[in-house]
C-alpha cells in the first residue's frame, strides 16, 4: 500500500478586520455601542469561528442595527423578537454560532417573553444585552431599566416604577450564563464575550452602556476612572473577591449577606475573603453578586457572575430528532403526508 503524507489543516488566523464590512458606521460620536462593536469583532477573530459561519441576529433600537456593520450573516429582525428568531436559526443548522444584539427596551419590555424562554431553554445563543436605560433610538422615553423617578420624555415628573435587573430575570429563568461589563473597558468586555461564546446554552452578557444624547453619564458612578476601583469588582474564577485601588478589599460572608470589607482592619484577614466560584449549580450567591451595587452600598459585580454546564435546547432537540428518524425512518413529503391516512378531499 503506497504511503500518503498527511499534512496538518492549517486553522485560518482571523482578525477583528475579518469581520467588519466597511460600512459606515451610524452611530451618535461617543456612543458606547461603538466600544461593544469593536470588541465583538475582536473576540470573534479571538474564537476563529469563520464570518460564513457566524450570524448576528437584532431587534429594534440603536444596537440592533450592529448587523449592518458585520462581515458576517446577519438579520435585522422586528422588535423583542431576536431571540425568537436566532433560535430558528441555531435549531435549523446547530454548527452556526448565533449571537442575538439588544437593548434594554427591545428585549426587557415588548421583547421580554422571547427573552426569558430563549434563557429558560438554555438555546446555544450569545445575547449581548447593551443596557443604557433609556429609549435611544425613539428619542428617549424610560426603559424597563430606568430607575424610579428618572425624568424623561415620557416622565416628565419622575417615574413611579421599579427596573428590571437583567440579572434577576437571567438568573430566575434558570439561566446557566451571565456576566457583565462596562464599555469602556475594551478588554475585560472582549473576554468576556470570548467566554460567554464559549459556553454551551443561552449566555446573557449585559454591557452597562452610554447614551451620549438622551441618558449621558447614566453609569459614571461606576465608569468614571477616578472611583471605577473602588465602585466595581472584576470577578474571576477561582480567585478571591478583590478590589479597591490598591487591591486590598474584598467580600465576605455576613449572614445571609455579603459585606465589603478592608483586609487587616476589623479583625478581618484574606482567609475571611470569598473565592469566586461561577460553576456551582446553586445559583444563590450568584445572584447575590449579580445584584451588588443596586440593592446596597457593595461595588458592582463585573466579569463572568455565573457559568454552569446544562443540556442545550439545540442539542436535546437533534437528538430527539435523530432518534425518532431511527424507529420510523426517513420518509419523504409524499410518504409523510400526501399518502398517508390524515387526509382530506375538498370537493
Amino acid at each position: 500500500m503506497e504511503n500518503i503524507d498527511i499534512k496538518e489543516v492549517e486553522v485560518p488566523a482571523y482578525q477583528s478586520k475579518d469581520y467588519k464590512n466597511g460600512s459606515n458606521v451610524r452611530w451618535c460620536p461617543g456612543c458606547g455601542d461603538h466600544a461593544i462593536l469593536n470588541c465583538l469583532q475582536k473576540a470573534m477573530a479571538e474564537l476563529h469561528i469563520p464570518p460564513h459561519e457566524t450570524v448576528v441576529v437584532s431587534g429594534i433600537g440603536c444596537s440592533s442595527r450592529l448587523p449592518y456593520y458585520m462581515n458576517t450573516y446577519g438579520f435585522h429582525s422586528i422588535h423583542g423578537r431576536a431571540p425568537a428568531i436566532a433560535t430558528g436559526v441555531k435549531v435549523a443548522n446547530p454548527q452556526l454560532s448565533v449571537w442575538v444584539v439588544t437593548g434594554d427596551g427591545d428585549s426587557l419590555a415588548i421583547g421580554g417573553n422571547h427573552f426569558i424562554h430563549a434563557i429558560r431553554r438554555n438555546i446555544d445563543l450569545n445575547i449581548i444585552l447593551f443596557n443604557n436605560k433609556i429609549y435611544g433610538l425613539t428619542k428617549g422615553q424610560y426603559s424597563p431599566t430606568s430607575d424610579r423617578g428618572f425624568v424623561s420624555k415620557t416622565s416628565p415628573y419622575g417615574t413611579v416604577e421599579d427596573p428590571f435587573h437583567p440579572a434577576e430575570l437571567c438568573l430566575g429563568a434558570r439561566g446557566t450564563f451571565f456576566g457583565r461589563a462596562i464599555d469602556v473597558d475594551m478588554k475585560s468586555q472582549t473576554d468576556l464575550l470570548v467566554n460567554a461564546a464559549r459556553h454551551k446554552g443561552a449566555s446573557v452578557v449585559e454591557v452597562l452602556q452610554n447614551c451620549v444624547i438622551f441618558n449621558d453619564g447614566i453609569h459614571k458612578n461606576i465608569t468614571d476612572r477616578t472611583w471605577r476601583a473602588e465602585r466595581t469588582i472584576l470577578l474571576k474564577q477561582g480567585e478571591k473577591m478583590l478590589f479597591g485601588t490598591e487591591n486590598n478589599q474584598g467580600i465576605v460572608a455576613d449572614g445571609w449577606r455579603l459585606k465589603a470589607v478592608t483586609i487587616g482592619e476589623d479583625g478581618y484577614t484574606m482567609e475571611d475573603v470569598l473565592v469566586h466560584d461561577a460553576s456551582c449549580q446553586d445559583n444563590t450567591l450568584h445572584l447575590k453578586l449579580a445584584t451588588m451595587g443596586y440593592v446596597d452600598n457593595l461595588p458592582v459585580a463585573l466579569g463572568v457572575i455565573r457559568n454552569v454546564a446544562a443540556p442545550t435546547y439545540d442539542e436535546s432537540y437533534q437528538k430527539q430528532l435523530d432518534t425518532v428518524r431511527q424507529k420510523k425512518g426517513k420518509k419523504t413529503f409524499t410518504e409523510f403526508l400526501l399518502s398517508s391516512p390524515n387526509v382530506w378531499e375538498v370537493k
